[in-house]
């Protein structure tokens, strides 16, 4: 399984594979059939509060970080749905709309979710 991160006013392409729009809010300007979304993962984006906590200010990456793992933490049942997801597609593309490519919530939720594959794959001994 490869899981990737994009941008959502990149081009659409195939290696994309199934793309998983992992914001809150819907991007700016990008109507669906342009997007071309297959799961809108809404309810593991960061909360309202956090994101505006945030506010892509790089001191603030690593405790956004913390913050954010202690949010999916505590919202097992949707990271649930997204493994699953990730377990049953060759290609995973989480997409997100900020203009910061490097620490955003899509890199860090990428992050998060190779942790918890790792972990599984440890655990189950495949």
């Amino acid at each position: 399984m490869e899981l990737k991160v994009k941008r959502a006013y990149e081009e659409v392409t195939s290696a994309d594979g199934m793309r998983i729009l992992v914001d809150r809010l819907w991007p700016r300007g990008i109507s669906k059939e342009i997007l071309k979304i297959d799961h809108w993962a809404k309810a593991i984006s960061p909360s309202n509060e956090l994101r505006k906590w945030y506010n892509h200010d790089p001191e603030k990456w690593e405790s956004f970080l913390s913050l954010y793992f202690a949010e999916l933490d505590s919202n097992s049942q949707e990271v649930e749905k997204v493994l699953k997801i990730l377990h049953n597609e060759d290609i995973v593309t989480f997409v997100y709309s900020s203009k910061e490519p490097v620490i955003n919530n899509a890199v860090a939720l990428k992050q998060y979710m190779e942790q918890k594959l790792k972990i599984e794959v440890q655990f189950n001994g495949k």
